[in-house]
């Protein structure tokens, strides 16, 4: 084993022993929804599309976590079902603004000039129309649909990751290394590649939880209002709709899965602050 290989497990070991506890706390929850989103199967065996009608809007207890809904269905296995829809929509939405933001960012910054002032002048246009909006225009004109939303609210994170790019390869390129690397004849691909993209990596990284937040908020949003998988397909904004009339009589429809959407999204936020503070930003 070489020294940078002992060194770079020193330092993951001295980072992970720094987490307090509401960073620990938020990790477990993460690494919970990853595996409701990898395999659901493992932690509920019942169905989350057909249900029992003898068994309608029963109480939380050990049989049904999160109780029944209407039609006698377990609400946990719902939720459990339905993170699969919601964080793999918010994964395509940030992979669709990380890469195109990041892609015009950097090219931005390196080019400057004119193609600077083009670029970022449709950045600001895009910065003109929130993630949600696009989407709702989306499935407004094509359908109702995760993937729809998904895509949408990934055409409103490009401005983000766009800026974030271009104020770093700004930075990056006028480095000393950078010039000796053009002058030694290097291609320019390799040049934004290799130098200015590598470089500039950090402060977008620790864009991406924050925008992968956001991105679960906006499709369990427009989820609520009908515009997300349909029905009886599970989804949290789609269960949280469902839930929304039989809240006097049913409160767990409504609040048990409002509460996992809360802490996700809390633990998300909270993971963002860590990648940040990794990264010194």
């Amino acid at each position: 084993m070489n020294t940078r290989t002992l060194a770079l497990r020193r330092l993951n070991i001295t980072w992970l022993a720094s987490l307090d506890l509401l960073s620990g706390l938020a990790l477990v929850v993460l690494a919970v929804v990853v595996m409701w989103t990898i395999a659901p199967g493992w932690f509920t065996a019942a169905d989350p599309l057909v249900g029992d009608g003898a068994d309608k809007f029963l109480p939380p207890s050990l049989q049904h976590w999160f109780g029944t809904d209407r039609a006698g269905r377990d609400t946990f296995a719902r939720v459990v079902h339905g993170t699969h829809t919601t964080v793999y929509g918010a994964v395509i939405g940030t992979a669709i603004g990380l890469s195109f933001g990041t892609i015009i960012g950097v090219v931005a910054g390196v080019a400057r000039g004119t193609v600077d002032a083009v670029l970022m002048r449709l950045i600001d246009v895009l910065l003109a129309f929130p993630g949600f909006l696009i989407a709702l225009c989306l499935v407004s004109a094509f359908g109702p649909g995760t993937a729809k939303i998904a895509i949408g609210v990934g055409i409103g994170a490009v401005a983000p990751f766009a800026r974030v790019a271009r104020s770093e390869a700004l930075r990056v390129v006028q480095l000393d290394f950078v010039a000796a690397a053009r002058v030694s004849g290097a291609r320019p691909a390799a040049v934004l590649l290799r130098h200015v993209l590598l470089n500039s990596a950090g402060p977008i990284v620790a864009l991406i939880p924050t925008e992968l937040g956001a991105m679960i908020l906006a499709i369990a949003g427009l989820g609520f209002l009908g515009y997300g998988a349909p029905p009886p397909q599970p989804e949290w904004g789609t269960l949280l709709s469902e839930g929304r009339d039989y809240i006097a009589r049913a409160w767990w429809l409504t609040s048990l899965p409002g509460i996992v959407v809360l802490c996700t999204v809390l633990a998300v936020s909270r993971v963002s602050r860590l990648v940040q503070r990794r990264f010194r930003i």
